[in-house]
């Protein structure tokens, strides 16, 4: 493979010599980038509720990225993890556009893998597919560019940053930051599957150490819980436990500015087997570990941080070996199933996605759906559907069974029947990079197809989801039979996992063997994937004998530690201008005679809340807090707010700063 623009030559194709020292067997490079969108007025992608529209930032999201080369054979693989709730396959395809204008064909969908810490505290609207897209109330263009830029931005960072580097492993458990939120399912499994699952949890947490020479640069910690902690009243952007959790080991432990030019440590946080993983430790959304959401985020990414670089600080297992992948496009809803793979030895096959009731009704653990429905099977509402919905063909709600089938997904195009399956091998690790959300179970038994086809341990297999696409759940068989959320939510019937378990074992077989795969046609485009019916932003205007910027409430001249700073500013709509890479706020500390940020947007002690004040008239508010940590260097301070305004006649947007009065933290 020859050379990358901007980066460093990979190999020559040539392996070392047998006995020959390979000090830095790997080039390894890093990179972060901002993909928040929308901080006002734009459905939030998670609980697909059209009324949780986003009203400010909390923390903004970021993108994390990593490049990984073996100069032996050339090959190199880029990975990547952003703070989103799914990666529609749409992303995928943009990034790979993208990439490929930039790099040619070094980075192509066989190499490249995305995948989300699904949040569901981000501006949503990112996919091609309806289904995806109703509760932010259609595709978001300006939400969707944001991600894809961040996200080659981070890719783009990582090969600029390629140096000689080594990889290592670690592997411990963490069992208080997770709770099975359907355990009744997961009871229905056999009980040697049980078995490896006492505590009905996946608590191994895998964590990949980056260095570069004898720098530490960064880590990928596995872990499964949902993003879930921030509950569907909360309209603030946020990465929710994940985004925290790299917060706290790249801003607190490691030093990281995120507005700085360096990249500094990157530490990301993605998902294995989520699909029945909930944060919420009391079973009930925003409950456990306490009853406040803000601090079970806190805490439950804290639990995963510590927990994390408690694992990198003796991750020693050496990595080493080649760098590989393997990418196809599989009609799932097509899918042929031998009896292998199938609990009764039988042959079955899958069939057209199909959402059923109990989707409808929502994980009653983490975020209710429609007040009145109810997870499991029998559904006391099913003969009455039977009756009204006309949508299902008969033939296809009995390939379904024991699912109440409401919504035809996949014949109706809304959601895709063809789905991206990829494995990535780094060394000893292969990363199964699935497009969905699976049970701990159902990631087990894929897991294992893996790993028995490729000959290797179990524990050097993990099943990433939320990769490269989304295709909703998947469930075991025996899960499937009891309909719950998940269950509902498998949507290609009760043969889906099976199904996943005799492809992916296709990819690891060619993968074995060094055979190429033919990689199959990709889902096409929507014809309704891009329909929007969000109003955008027609004018602002700062009120009479008002300026944007002008300090409406201002700060008290003094306060202490742990006190809480309140300004309030005229402002524009946060939609002219996403600040992307930048931020609507800053918390200014005096340092001589110069002011120098202290924090920004994206810190975890700071608020910006948006709200508008005049429909009519385009007027709104901008309100900042700093809630001050009780190690704040004392002096003197300011709140510093950055806006857009978009005039109505002319449709041009101009930026302005305003400032509030300074105050002492002592």
């Amino acid at each position: 493979m020859a050379a990358a623009a901007g980066g460093l030559a990979v190999g020559t194709g040539r392996a070392a010599a047998a006995d020959a020292p390979v000090p830095y067997p790997y080039l390894v490079g890093r990179g972060i980038a901002d993909v928040t969108g929308a901080a006002a007025e734009s459905g939030m992608m998670g609980y697909s509720k059209p009324d949780q529209q986003t009203s400010g930032i909390h923390q903004r999201l970021r993108a994390r990225a990593f490049v990984v080369a073996d100069p032996a054979s050339g090959n190199r693989v880029a990975w990547c993890c952003a703070d989103q709730g799914i990666l529609p396959f749409a992303v995928f395809r943009a990034v790979l556009a993208r990439l490929a204008t930039a790099y040619g064909t070094v980075y192509t969908e066989q190499n490249v893998s995305l995948s989300a810490t699904h949040t569901h505290a981000g501006p949503g609207g990112c996919s091609h597919d309806l289904a995806y897209n109703l509760g932010t109330l259609g595709f978001q263009r300006q939400n969707f560019d944001a991600v894809v830029s961040g996200i080659t931005e981070a890719i783009g960072a990582a090969h600029a940053d390629l140096r000689p580097g080594t990889l290592t492993l670690g592997r411990g458990e963490l069992t208080d930051a997770s709770v099975n939120r359907s355990r009744a399912a997961f009871e229905l499994n056999p009980q040697a599957d049980k078995d490896v699952y006492p505590l009905g949890i996946d608590p191994v947490m895998t964590v990949l150490r980056f260095r570069q020479g004898a720098a530490d640069v960064g880590a990928i910690s596995w872990f499964p819980t949902h993003g879930t902690s921030m509950t569907n009243g909360n309209t603030l952007i946020s990465g929710d436990n994940k985004g925290y959790a790299s917060y706290v080991w790249e801003h607190d432990t490691a030093g990281v500015r995120h507005l700085d030019a360096a990249p500094g440590f990157v530490a990301a946080f993605p998902q294995t087997n989520a699909g029945d993983m909930s944060p919420n430790l009391n079973l009930s959304p925003g409950s456990g570990p306490t009853e406040d959401e803000f601090e079970n985020t806190r805490i439950i990414g804290l639990r995963q941080s510590t927990a994390a670089q408690r694992i990198h600080a003796s991750a020693t297992i050496p990595v080493s070996g080649g760098v590989d992948s393997r990418l196809r496009y599989v009609d799932m809803s097509r899918v042929r199933v031998d009896g292998r793979y199938t609990p009764d030895g039988l042959v079955h096959h899958t069939s057209s996605g199909v959402i059923g009731l109990s989707t409808l009704a929502g994980s009653t653990e983490d975020g209710p759906g429609i007040p009145g429905l109810f997870e499991g099977t029998p559904s006391p509402l099913a003969p009455l559907l039977e009756r009204v919905d006309a949508a299902v063909p008969a033939w296809l709600a009995a390939e379904q069974s024991p699912k109440t089938s409401v919504v035809p997904g996949g014949l109706l195009g809304a959601t895709p029947d063809v789905l991206p399956l990829q494995l990535v091998k780094i060394g000893r690790l292969h990363l199964i990079g699935g497009p969905a959300e699976y049970t701990v179970v159902a990631g087990l038994r894929i897991r294992r197809a893996v790993a028995e086809e490729l000959g290797v341990p179990l524990e050097d297999v993990l099943m990433q989801g939320y990769t490269n696409g989304y295709g909703q759940y998947v469930t075991t068989p025996e899960e499937y039979d009891g309909q719950q959320y998940e269950g509902a939510s498998t949507l290609f019937g009760r043969y889906t996992a099976p199904a996943y378990q005799q492809e992916f074992a296709k990819l690891a077989a060619s993968l074995r063997d060094g055979t190429a795969l033919a990689p199959g046609a990709p889902p096409p485009v929507s014809a309704l994937g891009t329909l929007n019916v969000q109003p955008g932003v027609v004018l602002d205007s700062p009120g009479l004998s008002r300026s944007y910027g002008q300090v409406l409430t201002d700060a008290a001249a003094g306060y202490g530690p742990g006190g809480r700073v309140t300004v309030v500013f005229v402002t524009g709509h946060p939609k002219n201008d996403l600040r992307r890479g930048g931020t609507f706020l800053e918390v200014q500390r005096l340092r001589g005679r110069d002011w120098v940020r202290h924090l920004d947007d994206g810190d975890w002690r700071t608020t910006y809340r948006w709200r508008r004040t005049a429909v009519l008239t385009g007027e709104s508010t901008a309100t900042i807090t700093w809630d001050i940590a009780p190690d704040t260097p004392p002096g003197m301070y300011r709140i510093v707010h950055h806006g857009d305004a978009k005039n109505g006649l002319t449709g041009r947007v101009v930026p302005f700063t305003g400032v509030s009065r300074a105050f002492t933290v002592s």
